[in-house]
């Protein structure tokens, strides 16, 4: 990029030109002038239009990294930096319930998570104990795990989806001493109590349910009214190199956290009076970090809606005069797909973060809804490469610098597109992409710096499978990200795929995530899972697209002729499967494992199916004697 054929021979000639005695100004322009004609101006016109947008995101890092350097030097943790925020604004309001319209003073969250830190002291536990926590998102959620983190003891967060074999098989893997559940999920408590050793202690937050009370339980709230609300003495710790409790499957310590939310709140430049949106789960990261975050470390008000409503989003934005939203998977989309209400011009909003939109609804969320600024970011919570769109790029999720590229150390290099095996060069390095070239994310790993270090998950194996060794240089370590992106000529990055999510079908790699975009606008912003099926006898993996139609009203055909007009033929879904609604997460992701799974058999379900013709060109239901024919090969793919 930086042309140094180019830059050799304007050296070269400044030197040259300055020998001959030549006024250093002339010799200057000469020497640009030869820099120009051999290449440079690339350089030059990328620097003249990221500039500014690359300055923004260097204060931006360096004002984290003094934050932290700072809070490290005093061994300030989560809760210590909480305490001084309480203690400036106890009157000004932390926490708003959406749903029962409850609020909490910094104040009140202040003692409740005193109270919260004395009880489990109390009760004998002790640094480095587990609390398994079990509950939808309000501020008790909050004021439990930031109290637990007052005493040291680690928060194992539950996914409130989590049923049977597979709560207990979390909470066995946790290795909680005791659970906190709300009362509105005492039903699923129940169908595990057999399961769960004798000597885990169990509490119960809030109302129960129509259940009734659980065998060997106690009552949470009658036990902290009781609590001294009077600050705990701090446990010994390590500052910001201890955890949060908030360790999950990956760990997380109180760096990472504030570096999560540090970045956010300055690259979005968010300010102390404004008053964010919340209707993430608080077991995740996104909810809990980068947007409680905000509220713990820098005194923002955060309205908490327990579970995402479509139908009271807005409403609720204006309410409580929110300026700043969260999003995540599909949220945006689901909005769009709300009839226009009158609070869609009466809110203040102005800036959504969050990750997942869509780049085909992009302009359409922007316009409708008349948000100035989409915060589009991409990390996992773990990870040492997370980027940021700080300047309203559209598609983009972040960018890294083109003009000091090794800043922030993160790369995009070349991957076996089959098996995500990392190529490596003559030297044993990996090799880095080229512009307009997909590549997977990786960023060098400096356990001595808090904005590169890797802290793992909880599982060592699964830790080690996530780092990969002479990737930049001989002997280095990096985070493999598992997503791969594409960067353009200005350095803007755009997420392309999470690995698996691309299949190779006649000789090309279809994006699943591109498929399903385009598909989801044709339908009217409908929930689309795309994934290759494997069909025998043929080479690589046939598109099958997962759509909901709850209503049977969808033709396959009429679509079929929409997506001839967009799709190049290797990208038009072979199957087609029909269904009531598509499995999502709960951070609104799309689930394929069943779907892939069961594949195009028709005795797998009882949803309706299709197969694209393609000699007929239009879409044949798929009955047992369809399927039979494909898999003989009868049907030409």
């Amino acid at each position: 990029m930086r042309a140094p054929g180019a830059g050799a021979a304007s050296v070269a000639s400044l030197v040259l030109l300055w020998l001959l005695g030549l006024p250093w100004t002339w010799s200057a322009a000469a020497a640009l002038g030869v820099y120009v004609a051999g290449g440079g101006w690339r350089f030059l016109r990328i620097v003249c239009k990221t500039a500014k947008r690359d300055l923004f995101g260097l204060s931006v890092l360096i004002r984290v990294r003094l934050e932290l350097r700072q809070h490290q030097r005093t061994r300030h943790t989560i809760p210590q930096i909480f305490q001084a925020v309480a203690q400036r604004h106890p009157e000004r309001l932390a926490l708003v319930d959406a749903g029962s319209g409850a609020c909490w003073t910094f104040k009140q969250l202040d003692s409740y998570s005193n109270a919260v830190a004395n009880l489990f002291l109390q009760l004998g536990f002790s640094p480095g104990d587990v609390v398994a926590i079990f509950m939808e998102g309000r501020p008790e959620f909050v004021g439990l795990w930031l109290g637990l983190a007052k005493a040291g003891v680690e928060a194992a967060l539950l996914n409130v989806n989590l049923r049977r074999e597979p709560l207990a098989f979390c909470l066995g893997t946790s290795g909680a001493k005791a659970l906190v559940f709300g009362g509105e999920l005492t039903a699923a408590v129940a169908e595990v109590t057999g399961q769960l050793g004798k000597s885990l202690l169990k509490f119960c937050s809030g109302d129960l349910g129509p259940e009734g009370v659980l065998p060997d339980t106690q009552f949470l709230d009658p036990l902290l009214k009781e609590a001294s609300t009077a600050p705990p003495v701090p446990p010994p710790g390590k500052g910001m190199d201890g955890t949060t409790g908030l360790p999950k499957a990956a760990i997380i310590v109180h760096s990472r956290y504030y570096r999560i939310a540090a970045f956010g709140h300055h690259a979005y430049s968010m300010r102390a009076a404004d008053v964010l949106y919340d209707c993430l789960p608080l077991y995740h990261s996104a909810g809990n970090i980068m947007g409680v975050g905000q509220c713990l470390i820098y005194g923002l008000t955060i309205v908490l809606r327990k579970k995402f409503s479509a139908s009271r989003f807005w409403d609720d934005c204006v309410q409580y005069n929110c300026t700043v939203v969260q999003y995540i998977g599909e949220i945006c989309r689901y909005l769009l797909k709300q009839p226009v209400r009158e609070a869609e011009s009466q809110h203040r909003v102005r800036l959504a973060v969050g990750n997942g939109l869509r780049p085909a609804i992009w302009e359409e969320f922007t316009e409708r809804f008349r948000v100035a600024q989409i915060g589009e970011f991409y990390g996992a919570t773990e990870c040492n490469c997370s980027i940021a769109n700080m300047d309203g790029k559209v598609g983009s999720c972040g960018f890294n610098s083109r003009i000091l590229p090794h800043v922030y150390p993160i790369r995009l290099v070349k991957v076996n597109e089959d098996t995500m095996e990392l190529l490596r060069d003559a030297q044993g390095l990996c090799i880095p992409c080229q512009t307009g070239e997909p590549g997977l994310l990786v960023g060098q790993i400096n356990q001595q710096d808090p904005l590169r270090r890797f802290d793992g998950y909880i599982s060592e194996s699964a830790t080690s499978k996530k780092i990969a060794h002479s990737v930049f240089c001989k002997g280095d370590s990096a985070y493999l990200s598992g997503d791969v992106l594409v960067m353009d000529e200005l350095g803007y990055m755009y997420f392309r795929d999470r690995s698996g999510d691309t299949f190779r079908w006649r000789g090309e790699n279809v994006s699943t995530t591109e498929v399903e975009g385009v598909l989801s606008r044709l339908l009217g912003q409908t929930d689309v899972a795309v994934y290759g099926v494997a069909v025998p006898g043929v080479e690589g993996k046939a598109g099958m697209a997962a759509i909901a139609d709850p209503h049977g009203q969808l033709s396959p055909n009429v679509l079929y002729q929409e997506l001839q007009k967009v799709l190049a033929p290797y990208a038009r879904p072979i199957f087609l499967r029909l269904l009531p609604q598509v499995d999502t997460t709960g951070t609104f992701k799309i689930q394929k494992t069943r779907l892939q799974h069961e594949g195009f058999d028709p005795r797998q379900t009882s949803d309706r199916l299709f197969f694209l013709d393609l000699k007929q060109g239009h879409y044949l239901p798929l009955d047992q004697g369809v399927y039979t024919r494909i898999c003989s090969g009868a049907f030409a793919l």
